[in-house]
Formats: structure tokens, sequence, C-alpha cells
């Protein structure tokens, strides 16, 4: 019990800034923080999915040699494979080559890193996802102040990522801009610039 341990209890009591069940026996505590626990894990969880449902504006270049900008809307949730197919369904009435190409075939780069399609925005928002010269992602406002308002779209400030047909980069790999790219590896640390937004700054 925990009369015969008091100083392992006052240790535990110094530790847990929750002390309401402190006057519990060990195994009720036990049972209770761990309940308490899962509560806030299932809240993270519910909360994470919330953010997941939140809508983002994409500013991307689709590159067939040159640069056509343009803005789509997405869920934080969608994968980049999900946002290819949405790009493509919505200009390829502009680029006959779209038509009959498989999402599949399309390539997102953004801060020179090929991102792979089975990640989502939300998986590079949360990890603070870093390319060669600075965020892959950057917001006008910071996340917490709009968490309450679920019809407000968060724009993505950062440099257009481009969008390029498999085939073009396969011919064109061995020439600049598409040499430097690099297929994103979130295990490769990159380093922490202090420039400030000075990418998005960039091209603008």
């Amino acid at each position: 019990g925990t009369e015969e341990a008091p100083g392992v209890g006052k240790k535990k009591r110094m530790k847990n800034p929750n002390a309401g069940a402190d006057f519990l026996p060990d195994k009720d505590r036990e049972a209770a923080e761990a309940a308490r626990r899962e509560q806030l894990r299932k809240e993270w969880l519910e909360e994470q999915e919330r953010v997941k449902g939140e809508k983002l504006e994409v500013t991307y270049s689709y590159w067939d040699g040159s640069g056509h900008r343009r803005t789509i809307t997405v869920t934080k949730g969608a994968t980049i494979g999900k946002f290819l197919e949405s790009v493509r369904l919505s200009i390829a009435a502009d680029f006959h080559e779209l038509r009959t190409m498989a999402s599949d075939s399309l390539l997102y780069i953004k801060e020179d890193l090929i991102i792979p399609s089975h990640y989502s925005f939300y998986d590079l928002i949360v990890t603070k996802a870093r390319g060669k010269s600075g965020p892959l992602f950057h917001f006008d406002v910071h996340d917490d102040v709009r968490m309450n308002n679920d019809s407000r779209v968060e724009k993505d400030e950062s440099h257009p990522g481009k969008i390029v047909a498999r085939g073009w980069y396969e011919r064109n790999k061995h020439i600049f801009p598409a040499s430097r790219w690099e297929v994103y590896d979130p295990a490769v640390k990159r380093e922490t610039y202090t420039i400030h937004g000075g990418e998005v700054e960039h091209e603008k």
C-alpha cells in the first residue's frame, strides 16, 4: 500500500501535476491514470481526424517545359496520389496529354524533392517536413489560430510545387532543374535555415 513506501508516493505526487487521484491505493491510482491516458489518446486521435478534414489551398505549377500555375483546394488528409488525381481531372481539358494519363504517371516535386504518392499533406505538415531550401509547407496563419473555424481554408504560402509527367521527368532528369530532384526521405535530416520565409518571397 501507499503507507509502506511514502517516498515513492511523494515522488509520484511531484511528477504528476494531476494530483486528484493521489489518495487512491496504488492499483486504483494506476487504473485511473491508465483510463485518463486512454481518454487523452482518444481525444488526440479525434482531434487529428478533425485536422485531416480541414481544407488546404495548394498552389502548384503543371510543368511541361514551361510552368502553368494553378490553385486547388484539398483536405489536409488527402494523399499526394489523391491530390495528383484531383489536379489531373481539373486541368485535363487544358492539357490533352492528361486526359488519358493515369494519376500515378504524375509526380509532385516540392523544394526539389519528389514526394511519394502515399504521403498525405497531414503527414508532411505535422512532421514539419523540410526540403533542400526550407520547409515544404508554410502557412500565413498558425494552425492553432484557426482551430475552431472549419469554414476557413488554410493557404500554403510556400514556393509552389511542380507537377510533371513521369515520362517528362525520365527524359529530362539529366537536365536542370530535374537533375536536382531527389525522392523525399524523412530519414534525411536537412538544415534549419534562418531566412524567416525568404523562400516564400522567392519567385513571387
